[in-house]
């Protein structure tokens, strides 16, 4: 499985944006992650096979949303109220067989190569 993100760029603070991130064949549960400049990775959200579950990180829930197209394997990440700390290379995750989600779950089967956003102030 291959995973391609795509919807990365320059927002001002307060805007939005969608990223997405496509599977080349089927994916169970997704997740996304960010690393911003002179940070760790950290976890952003995650979302069951199905699309009936879903975890956030504190620091993102309630600005973003996480969604799944099984039809056309595809997870998005709706964000919105930006500020300068969502600023980060945004990374896909995908598990490559069924497994359970949990918020602390940071293993998974295949990565994207990521996409950067960029919140200017």
């Amino acid at each position: 499985v291959r995973l391609v993100e795509s919807g990365g760029g320059l927002v001002q603070a307060g805007g939005s944006l969608r990223l997405s991130c496509a599977a080349t064949s089927g994916a169970y549960g997704m997740a996304w992650f960010r690393q911003g400049p002179g940070k760790e990775r950290e976890f952003v959200g995650i979302i069951s096979w199905n699309g009936a579950l879903t975890y956030y990180a504190d620091s993102v829930r309630g600005r973003f949303t996480i969604s799944k197209d099984n039809a056309k394997n595809t997870v998005h990440l709706q964000m919105d109220r930006l500020n300068s700390d969502d600023t980060a290379v945004y990374y896909c995750a995908a598990d490559g067989s069924y497994r359970s989600i949990t918020p602390t779950r940071r293993q998974f089967d295949y990565w994207g190569r990521g996409t950067q956003v960029t919140v200017s102030s």
